[in-house]
C-alpha cells in the first residue's frame, strides 16, 4: 500500500544519530552561542523529526520574501509561513558569515542544535504581519510575537541534537513522521485523514471526525502540545479528554493518535497550509479543515483556512482538504447536523464558542450533553475547579 510522498520528495529528519550527538553536543559548547525563543525552539524540533521536510534550517533572505509574498520558497516549493530565526543587531554583527553557531533553548538552556550561517538580513515586521496574519493589529497573539522579536533574521542549515522534552514527557505518543508512516503502512491504510486539534475535542469534532472514517481507511488525531495563549487548555488536561473520548467513542482498530511539538501561530489560512504539509510528511493523505482553523478573534472569515487551498496547484500538494461545513446538534433533527444538512435556525441548534465554553466550565456550569460528551466535560470541570483552588 503506498502512502503520499512526503511533502519535495523526501523526508529530511535534521536530528543526528545518537552515535555523534555526545561529540557534537561537546563542540558545540565550544561555539558562541544564540539564544532561541520558545517558537523558535519548537520550530527547531519540527526541523529535528522531519516534519518541516524539505526545509533544511531557518530561511535566508530569498526563500524568507518569497514565501511571505506568494507562499512558495525560492525553488518554487510550496511554503506558507516563514521559519525564521532572530536577533538583534548587535549578536549579528559579531556572527560571521559561514561560521557555526550553538543554538541554546533560551528556557532550559539545553543545546538545541549547531547552526551554520548562511545569511543575516534584516525585514519588515508590519509587512511579515499584514502578509502573513492578514492584519498588523498587536493584540492578534502571532503578530505581536513579530513586534516583540529582534530584528535581524539568520539564515543557514541547522543539525539538531535534541527533541527537547517532548518524547519524554509523552512517550509513546510522541511520534516522528517515519514512525506514522511505518504505523499506517503496517495497518495497511492508503487514505489517511489527520485532525489537527489544540482543544478537547467535542461533539462537532466527533462528528467531523466520523465523517472523515467514513471515506478513509484510518483517522489520525493529531494534537498540538507546544506552546499556546495563556487561556487554552493545557496539553496534559486535553490527553485525558482525548484518552477518554477515542476509548469509548471510536473504533480502535482505525485510528492512530500522536502528538506534535509545534507552537501555534493563529495564522489561519495560512497556518492550515502549513498544517496540511506538515500532516503529509506524517503520511496523510487529508486534513480535515472545519470552521475557523488555526484562526483566533475575528481576524478570517469562518471559512477563509478551506478557501485558501483553491489557490494551490494540483501538483503544488498530494494532501487535499476534507472541507467540512459548520457542525453542530440541531434539536429538531435529533442529532448532529451541519449548515449542509440542516434546514432550522440557530435557536434549534447547540452552539458553544470556545470562550464562552470555558467561561461556563470556569464557572463551574456543565456543558449540555449535546454539546460535549459527559466524562470530556468532567474532565474539563474538575480542570477548572482545581484551577480555581489554587
Amino acid at each position: 500500500m503506498k502512502l503520499v510522498p512526503p511533502h519535495g520528495g523526501q523526508l529530511k529528519p535534521l536530528l543526528i544519530n545518537e552515535e555523534g550527538r555526545l561529540e557534537t553536543k561537546k563542540r558545540a559548547q565550544t561555539l558562541p552561542p544564540v539564544y532561541l525563543s520558545s517558537r523558535e525552539t519548537s520550530d527547531l524540533i519540527m526541523l529535528a523529526m522531519g516534519a518541516f521536510s524539505p526545509l533544511s534550517g531557518f530561511m535566508g533572505h530569498d526563500d524568507y520574501q518569497q514565501v511571505i509574498k506568494d507562499m512558495h520558497l525560492a525553488d518554487g516549493t510550496l511554503w506558507p509561513i516563514p521559519i525564521t530565526l532572530a536577533v538583534t543587531e548587535e549578536e549579528a554583527k559579531k556572527l560571521s558569515l559561514n561560521s557555526e553557531i550553538a543554538l541554546i533553548d533560551r528556557d532550559s538552556q539545553e543545546i538545541m542544535g549547531i547552526f551554520r550561517l548562511r545569511d543575516k538580513f534584516t525585514y519588515d515586521p508590519r509587512l511579515e504581519a499584514r502578509l502573513v496574519f492578514g492584519t498588523e493589529d498587536e493584540a492578534h497573539p502571532g503578530v505581536a510575537k513579530i513586534y516583540a522579536q529582534p530584528k535581524v533574521y539568520l539564515g543557514g542549515e541547522v543539525v539538531a541534537l535534541s527533541e527537547g522534552p517532548f518524547p519524554a514527557l509523552y512517550g509513546n505518543y510522541f511520534a516522528r513522521p517515519e514512525e506514522t508512516r511505518r504505523i499506517f503502512q503496517k495497518k495497511g491504510w492508503q487514505t489517511v485523514a489527520a485532525f489537527q486539534t489544540r482543544n478537547p475535542m467535542h461533539r462537532s469534532h466527533e462528528y467531523c471526525t466520523k465523517i472523515a472514517l467514513e471515506v478513509s481507511d484510518g483517522l489520525f488525531i493529531h494534537p498540538l502540545v507546544g506552546k499556546l495563549k495563556a487561556d487554552d487548555i493545557p496539553a496534559e488536561v486535553r490527553m485525558q479528554c482525548y484518552e477518554v473520548l477515542l476509548a469509548k467513542y471510536y473504533p480502535q482498530e482505525r485510528i492512530v493518535i500522536k502528538v506534535y511539538p509545534m507552537e501555534m501561530r493563529y495564522a489561519g489560512p495560512r497556518e492550515a497550509v502549513l498544517h496540511a504539509i506538515i500532516r503529509q510528511n506524517f503520511g496523510c493523505s487529508h486534513l480535515i479543515i472545519g470552521r475557523d482553523h488555526a484562526g483566533v478573534g475575528n481576524y478570517y472569515g469562518p471559512f477563509a483556512a478551506q478557501k485558501i487551498f483553491d489557490q494551490i496547484g494540483e501538483d503544488e500538494l498530494y494532501i487535499k482538504p476534507l472541507k467540512i461545513d459548520w457542525t453542530f446538534w440541531c434539536y429538531q433533527c435529533d442529532g448532529m447536523a451541519s449548515l449542509k444538512t440542516c434546514p432550522h435556525s440557530n435557536e434549534d441548534r447547540v452552539l458553544i464558542s470556545g470562550t464562552k465554553l470555558r467561561e461556563m466550565l470556569a464557572r463551574g456550569e456543565r456543558p449540555p450533553k449535546e454539546f460535549s460528551r459527559p466524562e470530556v466535560v468532567q474532565i474539563l470541570l474538575d480542570y477548572y475547579q482545581q484551577k480555581k483552588n489554587r
